[in-house]
C-alpha cells in the first residue's frame, strides 16, 4: 500500500487538456501518475481501495466528501463496519435508557402516588460511570467524524460543530454533578442528549430542515388561531356575565368556565381541541339554548376550519418531501458510482489500444466488487454483468447501468418442494399445497375465534371460580390438533424448508407449537377435560389462566388470514412499507417527548402529593371531573416514565384539562404554558406533519401505474421494486456535467479533462 497522502493531496489526476485550478499542482502524484515500477503496483492497489469505498459510499447512500488516503480509507470502513455502528447505535440507546435509571428511578411497579413503593436509587457514581462511558464513546466518534472530513469542512458543519459543543457541555455538566455527589437540582446534559440520536440520522436532519421551511407559513395560521381565541374570549367574558341584580341566579357557565381571563382561555383552548365539549357549553346552553350558537362558531371556525387549514399547510410544504429525499440519494448514489469510474479508469495502463480510449477493464471491477461489502445477491447480478463484457472497456452509461442493481431488491425464490414417485402422496402434496387447504385453515380458525366469542360472552357474570370449562376445554383440544395436523400437512406437501420460506407459515408454525405445549402442560397438570373442569390453582398457573393464555394465542393465530385477503394484504404492506421511510420522523417522535420531559420530573416530581383525604380512593368531597375524583394520580412528574406518560396523555388530548387543572393548583398557573407548548409542538405540529407525510406515501403507493408487475418469467419479476424505481418517473436521473462538477469540488479530488 502506497504512503498516505496528505489531506490536500487529490484523488486522482489525469492530464486530458484540463488546465488551471481543475489540474494538480507540479510534483503531485495521482492515480495515473506513476506508470511501471513498484509505485504503479502500490498506485493501483490505492486507486482499487479507493474505488472499494467509493461504491460502498453508494450501497448505502453516504457522501464521498471525505479523505482518500490509504490510511484514511483503512479507518473509514472501519468506522462504517457493522461493529463499530452497532456499538454506537447501543451507546445512544445507553444513554437514553440511563433517564429510567437515574434519580428520580422509573423502577416501581406503579406510577400511582397512592401505591407507588420507594424506588430503588441507584448510589452517586453508578449511572455517571455508564454515562461517563457513553461520553467517551461520543468523542472518539466526532474525533474520527472530524478527521475524515477534515479541519476545513468540520468547521462548514453545523451539526458537527453543535456535537462538539453537546459534548463539551455534557462533560462539564457531568464534573459538576460529581464535584456535588450528585446533589445538583437540575442537570443540563439530560437534556442535550436527545441530540446525540438527531445527529446519528440524516434522515431526522431533512425532516427538521424540512420543519424550518414549512414555519413561518405554520407560524401565520397560528396567528389566525391565537386572533380567533382571544376574540372569542373577549366576546364570552361580556356574553356571560354574573349580573346586576342581588339576588339573580348564579351564572354557572361563568362560574365554572369564564371565571376570569386565563379561566376563559384555557376553556376554549381545550374547547378547540373538543376534549371539553360539550361539557363547556352545557351551562349556558341549560339556561338558554341561544347560547349554544357561541360554541358552535367556535368550534367550526377553530376546529373545523383552522385546524384542518394548517394540516393542508404542512402536507402542502411536505408533499415534496419523500420526493427529495429520494432525489438525493439517487444523486449520492450516481456520484459514488461515478467516482470509482473515474478512479478505475484513470489506473496505470489502463487505456485501450488508442490514446483515446477510455474505459475501465472488467478485471479490475471484479477486483473491487471482491472487496466491496453488500448484498449477496446484488454483487452476483452485477458480476455476472461485468463478466458479460470480457475484455472490452466499460465507459461511463455502461458502468451507471451495472450499478442499476442496487436499485433493485431481489424477491427471495421459494425451495423446490418434495418429489414423491406415488401417486397418492403426489395427489395429496398437490392437495394440501393448493391455496384452497389454505381457505379451510381460516373458515377452522374463525371457527375457533367465534367459539371463545361465545363463550366470552356467556361467561361475562360469572366468577373464574364458578366457571365450567369443559366444553370450552374439549373445543380448544380439537382445534389444537387440527392446527398441528395443518402444520404437518403442509410440511409434507412443502418441505421443511420451502415451508419456512413463507413469513405466515414461520408465524402460525410458532403459534401452533406453543400452543401444543401450553395444551400439553394443561391435560398433564388437570388432565383431560371432564364436567366441573374447575380451575384449581396447581403450580405456577391456574387453569383459567392458560386457558386465557391459549385463547389469547388463538386470537393472534387469526391474523393467518391477512396474505389471504389481497386488499388487506395490500393494506397492511403498505402500512408496512412506510415504516422505512417514516423511520427518521419516528425518531423525531421519540426525541420530542424524551427532551420536553427532561424539564419536568426534576421540577415537578412529588408536587401531586396532596392530602391524605383527598389520596383516598374512596372520597366524596371532591368536585366530580377533577383530577383527584378521577383518580388521575399516576399522571405525574415523579420520574421520568411517568412524565413520558403523562405527556402522551396531553398529546391525545382527552381530558388534558383535567391536568391543566390539577398542576394550576398544585403547582402555579404558569404550569399551563408548559402544557400549551407541548401540546402545539406534539399535537400541532407532529402528529399534523405525520399525517401529511403518511398521506403522501400512501397515494404514491397506491397509485396504479407504481403496481404494475412484470409478466411472470420475465426477468423483471425477479425483482421487487425499491423506492426509487416506484418513483422511476418522477426522479430525475442527475447529468453527467452535474457529477463532474461535483466532482470537481470534491477536497480531495482531482479532475483534469
Amino acid at each position: 500500500m502506497a504512503e498516505p497522502q496528505a489531506e490536500s493531496e487529490p484523488l486522482l489526476g489525469r492530464p486530458r487538456g484540463g488546465r488551471g485550478h481543475d489540474c494538480p499542482p507540479p510534483g503531485l502524484l495521482a492515480c495515473s501518475s506513476v506508470q511501471v515500477g513498484p509505485g504503479a503496483l502500490a498506485r493501483q492497489d490505492l486507486c482499487i481501495d479507493q474505488a472499494v469505498v467509493f461504491i460502498e459510499d453508494a450501497v448505502q447512500y453516504r457522501s464521498i466528501y471525505h479523505r482518500m488516503d490509504a490510511r484514511s480509507m483503512w479507518l473509514y470502513r472501519w468506522y462504517y463496519s457493522n461493529l463499530c455502528q452497532r456499538t454506537l447505535s447501543f451507546t445512544i440507546f445507553l444513554i437514553l435508557f440511563l433517564a429510567f435509571i437515574e434519580t428520580p428511578s422509573s423502577l416501581t411497579r406503579s406510577a400511582d402516588v397512592r401505591y407507588r413503593s420507594l424506588p430503588w436509587e441507584p448510589p452517586c457514581g453508578l449511572t455517571e460511570a455508564v454515562e461517563l462511558l457513553c461520553l467517551l464513546v461520543f468523542v472518539a466518534d466526532v474525533s474520527v467524524k472530524g478527521y475524515l472530513v477534515g479541519w476545513s469542512q468540520f468547521q462548514k458543519n453545523l451539526w458537527l460543530l453543535a456535537y462538539l459543543t453537546v459534548l463539551a457541555v455534557s462533560l462539564v455538566d457531568w464534573a459538576v454533578s460529581l464535584s456535588l455527589l450528585c446533589q445538583e437540582p437540575l442537570r443540563m446534559r439530560r437534556l442535550l442528549r436527545p441530540f446525540f440520536l438527531l445527529q446519528n440520522s440524516s434522515m431526522m436532519k431533512k425532516t427538521l430542515k424540512c420543519i424550518r421551511w414549512s414555519l413561518p407559513d405554520m407560524a401565520s395560521v397560528g396567528l389566525l388561531l391565537a386572533i380567533h381565541l382571544c376574540l372569542f374570549t373577549m366576546l364570552g367574558m361580556l356574553l356571560f356575565t354574573v349580573g346586576e341584580k342581588q339576588d339573580a341566579e348564579p351564572n354557572r357557565e361563568r362560574l365554572a368556565y369564564f371565571r376570569n381571563l386565563p379561566e376563559a382561555l384555557t376553556s376554549l383552548l381545550v374547547l378547540l381541541t373538543t376534549a371539553n365539549n360539550p361539557d363547556v357549553m352545557v351551562p349556558a346552553y341549560s339556561k338558554n339554548r341561544a347560547y349554544a350558537i357561541f360554541f358552535i362558531v367556535f368550534t367550526l371556525i377553530g376546529s373545523l376550519f383552522l385546524m384542518n387549514l394548517l394540516t393542508a399547510i404542512i402536507y402542502n410544504q411536505f408533499r415534496g418531501y419523500l420526493m427529495k429525499s429520494l432525489q438525493t440519494s439517487l444523486f449520492r448514489r450516481r456520484l459514488g458510482t461515478r467516482a470509482a469510474y473515474e478512479v478505475l479508469s484513470s489506473m496505470p495502463g489502463q487505456a485501450g489500444a488508442t490514446p483515446e480510449a477510455v474505459g475501465v477493464k472488467p478485471q479490475n471491477l471484479l477486483l473491487v466488487l471482491q472487496k466491496v461489502q453488500m448484498s449477496s445477491s446484488h454483487k452476483q447480478a452485477i458480476v455476472e454483468k461485468v463478466r458479460s463484457y470480457n475484455d472490452v472497456l466499460l465507459s461511463v452509461d455502461e458502468f451507471q447501468k451495472l450499478f442499476n442493481e442496487l436499485d433493485k431488491s431481489v424477491i427471495k425464490e421459494h425451495p423446490p418442494r418434495p418429489q414423491y414417485q406415488s401417486p397418492f402422496l403426489q395427489t395429496a402434496q398437490f392437495l394440501f399445497s393448493h391455496h384452497y387447504f389454505d381457505y379451510l385453515g381460516n373458515v377452522i380458525a374463525l371457527s375457533n375465534l367465534v367459539s371463545i366469542c361465545v363463550f366470552l360472552v356467556l361467561d361475562a357474570d360469572v366468577l373464574p371460580g364458578n366457571r365450567d370449562d369443559f366444553v370450552l376445554g374439549i373445543l380448544d383440544c380439537i382445534f389444537i390438533l387440527y392446527y398441528v395436523l395443518e402444520l404437518l400437512l403442509k410440511v409434507f406437501a412443502l418441505g421443511p424448508w420451502g415451508y419456512l420460506s413463507y413469513p405466515s407459515n414461520v408465524c402460525d408454525g410458532l403459534l401452533t407449537s406453543i400452543l401444543l405445549v401450553l395444551e400439553i402442560s394443561t391435560l398433564a397438570v388437570y388432565g383431560f377435560p371432564h364436567p366441573r373442569w374447575r380451575p384449581e390453582t396447581l403450580g405456577l398457573l391456574s387453569l383459567w389462566d392458560m386457558t386465557r393464555l391459549v385463547n389469547m394465542l388463538i386470537v393472534f393465530r387469526f391474523l393467518r388470514v391477512i396474505p389471504n385477503m389481497k386488499p388487506m394484504a395490500m393494506v397492511v404492506s403498505t402500512v408496512l412499507g412506510l415504516i422505512q421511510n417514516l423511520r427518521a420522523f419516528g425518531g423525531i417522535l421519540v426525541v420530542s417527548p424524551r427532551g420536553v420531559a427532561g424539564w419536568g420530573p426534576r421540577g415537578w416530581a412529588r408536587v401531586l402529593q396532596g392530602s391524605p383525604h383527598s389520596l383516598a380512593p374512596a372520597n366524596g368531597s371532591v368536585s366530580c371531573g377533577s383530577f383527584e375524583q378521577l383518580e388521575y394520580w399516576a399522571n405525574n412528574f415523579d420520574d421520568f416514565a411517568a412524565a413520558l406518560v403523562t405527556l402522551w396523555n396531553v398529546m391525545v388530548v382527552n381530558n388534558w384539562q383535567v391536568i391543566l387543572d390539577a398542576y394550576e393548583r398544585y403547582v402555579g398557573p404558569w404550569s399551563k404554558v408548559y402544557f400549551v407548548l407541548w401540546w402545539l409542538v406534539s399535537s400541532v405540529i407532529w402528529v399534523n406533519l405525520f399525517l401529511a407525510l403518511l398521506l403522501e406515501n400512501f397515494l404514491h403507493r397506491w397509485d396504479p401505474q407504481n403496481h404494475e408487475q412484470p409478466p411472470a418469467g420475465t426477468p423483471e419479476a425477479t425483482y421487487r421494486m425499491s423506492e426509487e424505481l416506484m418513483f422511476r418517473d418522477i426522479l430525475e436521473e442527475p447529468g453527467d456535467e452535474e457529477l463532474t462538477e461535483k466532482l470537481r469540488r470534491h477536497p480531495h479530488l482531482w479532475l483534469c479533462r
